[in-house]
């Protein structure tokens, strides 16, 4: 029997909200491992939107530790605009860039692997289906409300509840917390040794 050949679409907000939803943070490198244990992973992508002219963003450590670690990283910038209210709203939707690279690779892979609970993709899971491709969504229903619309959950092949699989590609926020404490205080110590001497 050959061995399952599979791609990760991660819609990077997405996945985002969901796991501020379930008050966790994501250990990436973890996640890699939790689907390469799985078969063969063909591809990696991770998908967002950048504010530009902005000098410093606080995704960009993360999207170039992905960009280094394995991740295809696709971005692009958001767009800003007045709402009918007068309101400043920013738009960075990814969808049709995960809809094309899933498709384009839909051939080599037998399971796609969607992190994402917008309904707007059951149409995508459908079109894959239908080229012979098993499709995994990977979000929550553990939440208030449930991350994942109800005819996604309906359409996949399989549904992963990430709640499920926290303890295999999750990171204690407390565990975070205390490295960031832990560096604070060792960067301190270092600048309280420069002032010394």
């Amino acid at each position: 029997m050959s061995v399952e050949r599979i791609a990760l679409f991660i819609d990077g907000a997405n996945l985002y909200a969901t796991a501020k939803a379930l008050a966790f943070d994501i250990d990436y490198k973890r996640l890699l491992k939790e689907f390469q244990g799985r078969g063969r992973l063909v591809r990696a992508f991770y998908y967002t939107a950048l504010i530009e002219d902005q000098e410093y963003s606080s995704i960009r450590p993360l999207i170039d530790w992905l960009d280094y670690n394995g991740y295809r990283v696709v971005t692009k910038p958001t767009k800003e605009f007045v709402d009918s209210t007068g309101r400043r709203k920013v738009k960075g939707n990814m969808d049709i860039e995960l809809a094309i690279d899933a498709l384009e690779l839909a051939p080599f892979i037998d399971n796609a692997v969607i992190f994402s609970g917008d309904g707007d993709f059951r149409s995508l899971v459908e079109a894959l289906q239908r080229r012979g491709v098993r499709v995994s969504v990977v979000s929550t229903i553990t939440s208030q409300p449930p991350m994942v619309a109800d005819e996604l959950r309906r359409q996949c092949d399989e549904f992963i509840d990430i709640a499920h699989i926290l303890n295999r590609i999750g990171r204690d926020p407390q565990e975070r917390a205390e490295r960031i404490q832990r560096s604070a205080e060792r960067r301190a110590a270092v600048e309280e040794g420069d002032e010394q001497e």
